[in-house]
Formats: C-alpha cells, sequence, structure tokens
C-alpha cells in the first residue's frame, strides 16, 4: 500500500492519504503519515513507540510536565518524535496532522479531537492502532470484555482459565497494559484476553473479535458524554460497540435485559452464537450454575439435554455474587475459544486478584473490616452490598454524574449507618435523608486524605457484633486519592488500628 502522497499538500492529497488510513494496517505506507498522540500516559507511549518504529512522523502532546511525562517525553525524542508538553500543548491540532491517536479519557469535545473530526483527520484510540498493526500477518484473537463493573476481574479470570489449558495468553487493554506493549513481546500468544472501556470502544470502530462479553449496563461516566442529548444511551452504544463483528461468540448477561438486546442488534459475523450466562439455572446457549457448580450448556453437543460441570462456586474467589457472575463470564469466553472443561475450575483456583476487591482487611470487636475501594460507581457498590446482611457504609467521592438512588432504596434496611466523604457527599448525604431517613448519617467535610481514618473511627462507632463496616464509596477517588488503591490503602491502615468497641459504643483504640 506504498506511495501515498504526502500530508500537508493539497488538499485532495490530504484526502487521499485519509482515505488510505480509513484500511490501513501494518503494511500501510507509515513514513508518509504524521501521527499526533494526544496524552502522553501509557497508551500514549505505547502508539507513539509503535508509530515510531513503523516510521512515521510523531507529535507527542500533553499538558503535564511532571518527571514521568519528562522522562517518557524524553525517550520518545531521542527515538525521533518531537514532544510538546505544559499547559496549552493540546490546545490545537498541529499542523498537517494526518491521524490522531488519543489517550482513553479524551472526549470528541475537546479543542483538538473535535477540530480533528471536523476536517476529517482520523481519530483511534490505541486498541484500534493495535488491532490493525497486527494485520494482515500477525493477528492474535481477542477474548474482550466490557461492562460497568467486574472487567478488570473477568479478564483475570479468562486469562488464567486460558493459562490453565496451556495457551500463551496474556491480559492486556484497559486492564492496565497496552495492547501494542504485548504485541511487541518475544511471545507467539495463542489469545488476548482485553478489558475495553466505553471510552476506547468510542475510538475503535474496526474491532472485529473472536469473542466478547457485555458484564451489565448500569449509570457511570457520564460527565464524559455529558454533551449528548442522552448521556446514558451514548454510554451504552459505545459499550455495544464491542459486539460489532463478532465472529464466535457474544456473551451477554440474562439478569441484564439491556446486555441482550446489544447482541440481538449487533452486526456479528454470520453463524457467531449468543450466548447467556445466568446465577441460575442455564438453558440451552448458556452457561450458569447448578447444585453450587458452575455449568456449561452452551459449548456441549446435548445442549438441549445436558449440562457439563466446569468448576464449584468453592472456587470463585472472593466468593460474591457478582464475581460468580464474572466467573461465568469468563468460562463462556474461554470455552468459546475452545478451553477443556476442566481448565475452567482450575483457572479461577489459580487467579490472585488484586487488592480493593471486597477485600476483608480487619476483624475486631465484632466487627468485619471490608475494602471494596474499586467500587467507584453504584453498581460496583450494589454488588458489594448483596454480599453482606448488616452495613455501616463507607461512601463518597467524585460521583461522576451518576445518582444514588436505587443504590440506597435496594440497601437501606440493612445499614446501619453511614458515612460520606468526598466531593460529591451532599448528594449522597441528601439521598439517603430522602430515601432512607432512619438511617445515621454522618458527613465530613475534609478534603484530606486523614479524613478516612475519620471515617474509619465513626463507622466503628456506629457499628453492632456481626456487622461489616464496608468502604464501598460508588464514586472515583481523585477527588482526594491518587487513585482507588491509595484510598482503599488510607482505610485498611486506620481499620487496623481500631481494636473494637467499649462498653459505651466508641470505637477503643
Amino acid at each position: 500500500m506504498g506511495g501515498w502522497p504526502v500530508s500537508g499538500g493539497n488538499g485532495q492529497n490530504d484526502r487521499t492519504l485519509r482515505d488510505g488510513l480509513r484500511t490501513a494496517d501494518r503494511t500501510f505506507d507509515w513514513p508518509r503519515v504524521h501521527a499526533v498522540i494526544a496524552g502522553l500516559g501509557t497508551s500514549g507511549y505505547a502508539s507513539a513507540d509503535a508509530l515510531l518504529e513503523l516510521g512515521a512522523r510523531v507529535t507527542v502532546l500533553d499538558d503535564a510536565t511532571d518527571e514521568g511525562h519528562r522522562d517518557k517525553g524524553g525517550l520518545l525524542e531521542v527515538l525521533g518524535a518531537e514532544v510538546r508538553l505544559g499547559p496549552g500543548s493540546t490546545a490545537a491540532l498541529p499542523s498537517g496532522a494526518d491521524l490522531v491517536i488519543v489517550s482513553p479519557g479524551w472526549r470528541p469535545v475537546q479543542p483538538l479531537v473535535a477540530e480533528a473530526l471536523a476536517t476529517g483527520v482520523p481519530v483511534w484510540g490505541e486498541p484500534e492502532l493495535a488491532w490493525r498493526l497486527m494485520h494482515p500477518d500477525r493477528v492474535v484473537p481477542w477474548l474482550a470484555v466490557t461492562g460497568t463493573n467486574g472487567k478488570t476481574t473477568t479478564t483475570q479470570m479468562t486469562e488464567s482459565i486460558l493459562k490453565a489449558d496451556g495457551l500463551k495468553a496474556t491480559a492486556v487493554g484497559n486492564i492496565g497494559r497496552p495492547i501494542l506493549e504485548a504485541m511487541a513481546d518475544e511471545v507467539d500468544y495463542d489469545v488476548f484476553a482485553v478489558e475495553l472501556s466505553s471510552f476506547q470502544l468510542h475510538w475503535s470502530p474496526s474491532l472485529a473479535l473472536h469473542s466478547a462479553a457485555v458484564l451489565n449496563l448500569h449509570q457511570d461516566h457520564l460527565e464524559w458524554y455529558a454533551d449528548h442529548p442522552d448521556p446514558f444511551a451514548a454510554y451504552g452504544a459505545d459499550k455495544a460497540r464491542i459486539y460489532h463483528r463478532v465472529s464466535h461468540s457474544a456473551v451477554y448477561n440474562v439478569a441484564d435485559p439491556a446486555t441482550e438486546k446489544m447482541v440481538e442488534e449487533a452486526d456479528v459475523v454470520e453463524g457467531a452464537r449468543a450466548i447467556g450466562f445466568t446465577l441460575g439455572t442455564p438453558g440451552p446457549s448458556m452457561v450458569g450454575v447448578v447444585d453450587d457448580l458452575i455449568v456449561d450448556r452452551a459449548f456441549v453437543q446435548q445442549r438441549q439435554s445436558s449440562a457439563l460441570e466446569l468448576a464449584s462456586l468453592a472456587d470463585v474467589h472472593p466468593y460474591a455474587p457478582h464475581n460468580v457472575e464474572n466467573a461465568l463470564a469468563a468460562a463462556a469466553l474461554t470455552r468459546s475459544f475452545g478451553v477443556h472443561p476442566r481448565s475452567v475450575g482450575q483457572g479461577l483456583r489459580d487467579l490472585v486478584l488484586g487488592g480493593h476487591r471486597i477485600e476483608t482487611v480487619h476483624q475486631a470487636g465484632g466487627l468485619t473490616w471490608v475494602d471494596d475501594s474499586k467500587a467507584t460507581n453504584p453498581h460496583a457498590a450494589n454488588s458489594s452490598m448483596r454480599a453482606f446482611e448488616h452495613i455501616v457504609w463507607i461512601a463518597g467521592g467524585q460521583a461522576k454524574g451518576t445518582d444514588f438512588d436505587h443504590l440506597v432504596t435496594t440497601h437501606r434496611d440493612k445499614l446501619r449507618g453511614a458515612v460520606v466523604i468526598g466531593v460529591d457527599r451532599e448528594m449522597i448525604a441528601e439521598t439517603l435523608a430522602r430515601l432512607a431517613p432512619q438511617v445515621p448519617v454522618v458527613v465530613l467535610d475534609s478534603p484530606q486524605r486523614a479524613v478516612m481514618a475519620e471515617a474509619v473511627k465513626v463507622a466503628a462507632s456506629m457499628g453492632r457484633p456481626g456487622d461489616t463496616v464496608l468502604m464501598a464509596p460508588g464514586c472515583a477517588s481523585l477527588d482526594i486519592w491518587p487513585g482507588y488503591a491509595a484510598r482503599g490503602d488510607d482505610f485498611a491502615q486506620a481499620a487496623r488500628s481500631i481494636d473494637g468497641p467499649t462498653d459505651d459504643g466508641t470505637a477503643e483504640r
């Protein structure tokens, strides 16, 4: 596909090059391309590195100037990129740009992106670039996961099951490792387990995956879609993109009709199957639960009349209903790729998850302290709350345009009390006062990290023996902490300093 005209000349040449980019793969004449990398995060660095290796002219833009960005920028300059860091660097599209690669958080209305879209410059995310650069001759099948909650855990489960089956697999994408980085490994991978966010899917028009799963659909990240007439519909439409051109299995949640509707409306390859997962007894073409076993009625010949055991519910850690759903989705994805039934249970047993996901961090005085800082939206908090009978709830942070009405209504009868922190604390407190007036609520106004220690102390005074103090904020953490992990660490440290209730009901330290 060589011989494309140089960009930056007349308009016809620009249009010809951009038209070529619409179907570009690794064999494209990349030295003719001026690629702009908007955002020097992990995915931006991987994208710049890959395009430089192909000979493209690369300009990297980021408003940040911290040491990490300067270090990465310096490395890319050595490799031949032009790097512009500092405030205002991303304000406008550089002259002569033929392609823009955006970091996941970049919205269509941001000036640089809006200018690119208005002038016909293609805008991709790192997954789209990775997908194209695998073709035509280095293709690795993708088993991909999206949804409001459970993406990371399900992707890790998928990877672990694939490895238990003896396959060369790795987890990539929104889970933290760019796909392009894995493609550069000196490993001939059999398959990728790919986590994809709605942001990444928005900027990935060409994906055609082996199998894909949407775990659930609930309010989250609506601020990203704030300029759309119906933000939730736009969010759902981006999630649904994962099914487009799926060739083998489109996996959906039987308990979430929105995901099944996505499958029904998807433009898949002829012969692709719809596979449901359910916590109940599965019907044909589903995986589900029978007598404490995860069973398969989708990938067995006699699925009309029989089911095949894949794993025990005891293999799922931590055990909670939503985590069983994650395991069912991972089982469906991996079975679609042909793994042996025994590998599903083995992979689930082998898996060691990262922290801050319904993690018991302390027990004292009859109270159990559980860190679910990863619950960064109301639906994730709902999943946590389902696992416990009586809860003192620590909540709050950045609500991202979501509301807590359904969450509070569903769980108000199990709440002993609530401690609310963070920038959107008043909204959550108002919801509790309106929908659960019987629940004691303490609002802490401090914007400092020390607020978590105060929240833990207040929560301890509200609990009774047998209760769970659950830090499932339902919100993002960046108003106070550098990330959800730091928030969870602060909670765990504070919880471990609590010995138990005293006779007057207050915490003893």
